[in-house]
Parts: structure tokens; sequence; C-alpha cells
């Protein structure tokens, strides 16, 4: 896995658009038999277009983004409620109202009937989601939902913050700065360093530790350190780490 997972991350960083972007995704993908994804962005409360970068049919997502399906797939609904990821699909709970089941039922024509979703939140709600889908329950799909799906959450967050420069974004993280401080505390945390464990290192308390690292949240506008990290990288505000994965089970 780890393998799979460095091998995404070099190819995001030399991604120069999009369809680099999707190739990268496709092939870690593929490695994981996860047959395809997609990732889209939510437009924001002012209006505008959703971005949408995948390997899904095209047939699919040409229809899905002309009749404006963002605004009523169950599944981006879900994702822009809660942060958790979940699995859906026909015949898997009550996601949605039956005229919305009545989408789930046309995607599966195109051969998407399940599938397994990530969303991607900041401080300001939802804005994007990362979904892995299957023209059926798969064993070997489940199988690999069921033992990374932690890893699959911090490669769609790795996603997002290089697609964010590829689709355009309005949110205000672009121009963002960090410290010498706050950058070195970032790229420890970045190889599974605690807090404590980073104070160590360079000789500092674990509280001011603790300080740089919320500080480099803020500038980044993210939850969580993972969130800062893959920002920061795409960014270039940090160096690209070699073991993002060492704290990961």
């Amino acid at each position: 896995m780890h393998r799979i997972f460095q091998k995404f991350i070099d190819c995001l960083s030399s991604a120069s658009n999009s369809d680099a972007l999707r190739d990268a995704m496709s092939q870690a993908a593929a490695e994981l038999d996860l047959s395809c994804f997609a990732y889209l962005s939510v437009p924001d409360q002012t209006g505008g277009q959703a971005g949408l970068i995948s390997n899904y049919p095209s047939a699919w997502t040409t229809h899905y983004l002309q009749r404006h399906y963002e605004r009523f797939d169950p599944v981006i609904i879900q994702a822009l409620r809660h942060p958790e990821p979940f699995e859906w699909g026909l015949g898997i709970g009550s996601l949605a109202p039956p005229k919305s089941q009545e989408l789930f039922e046309e995607a599966a024509r195109f051969g998407i009937r399940y599938g397994f979703t990530i969303p991607i939140h900041n401080d300001s709600g939802s804005v994007a989601a990362v979904t892995f889908a299957a023209d059926e329950r798969r064993p070997q799909f489940e199988r690999t939902i069921s033992e990374h799906a932690r890893v699959l959450q911090l490669m769609a967050m790795y996603f997002h913050a290089h697609a964010r420069r590829s689709i355009g974004s309005s949110q205000p993280f672009a121009g963002a700065s960090l410290s010498p401080r706050e950058a070195e505390c970032l790229e420890w945390a970045a190889q599974g360093k605690s807090a404590w464990e980073v104070g160590t290192i360079l000789g500092i308390s674990r509280h001011t530790v603790a300080t740089y690292l919320e500080n480099a949240k803020t500038k980044l506008g993210v939850r969580t350190i993972v969130q800062a990290v893959a920002r920061a990288t795409a960014s270039k505000l940090i160096r690209q780490q070699p073991h993002p994965l060492s704290h990961l089970p």
C-alpha cells in the first residue's frame, strides 16, 4: 500500500493539468481494484459550476453536469451534511427520497451502482467529495474500502489540494504563507511525529509545537493536520515528505 501511495503522491506533484491528475488517481485506484473514481468540487453559495475530474463514462458525466444533478444527487447531499465517509448504492440503506433514488437507477445504466464517498470539508463546510465506484458490490472492492479507508481519505485530501489549482477555487488560501517554524512543525507532523516528538527534535515545548500547528491550520483554512499537510504540500509551502503513512495502521 505504501508503494502505491507514494507513487500516487509523486504523480500528483508532477501533474500540470486536470488530465494528469485524473490519470494519477485512475492508476492508483486500478492498483487497489477500485474501478473508477470521481472528484466533484461543490459550487459555493455565490453559484457557479461544479468542477469534475473523473474517469466515469463521459456520457454519464456530461449528462450529469448539463442537468446540474449535483443539486439533488443524494450522495452529494449526504456529503454536504456529514464529514464522515460512507457507502452508497441501490439497495444500501435509505440515502434519499424516492425522486433522488431515480438518479441511482439512472447512474446504474452507465455501470455505476455502488460506491464509497469521502466528503472534504473545511471551516466553511463541504467543498468537495471523492467517490470510488463500481458496477456492483465486489468482494475485493469492499475489502479495499474496509482495509484502507484511512489511506483513501488521505489520498482524497491530497487530490483535492492539487485539484484546486487545476479547476479553480474562490476560497482564499492560495496566498497563505507559513512561518519557518510552522512549516518545520508541519513537515515533521507529516511524518507521523507527535507534538511531543516534534518538540523534542526542535528543542521546544509540546505546547509551542501545538500552537504552531494550530496557526498553520488556521492560515490554510483547514480542520486537521492531514488536510494542512496536503494543502501545504500542493502549494509548495512545505517539502514533500517521503513517509506520510508511517503513522497509519
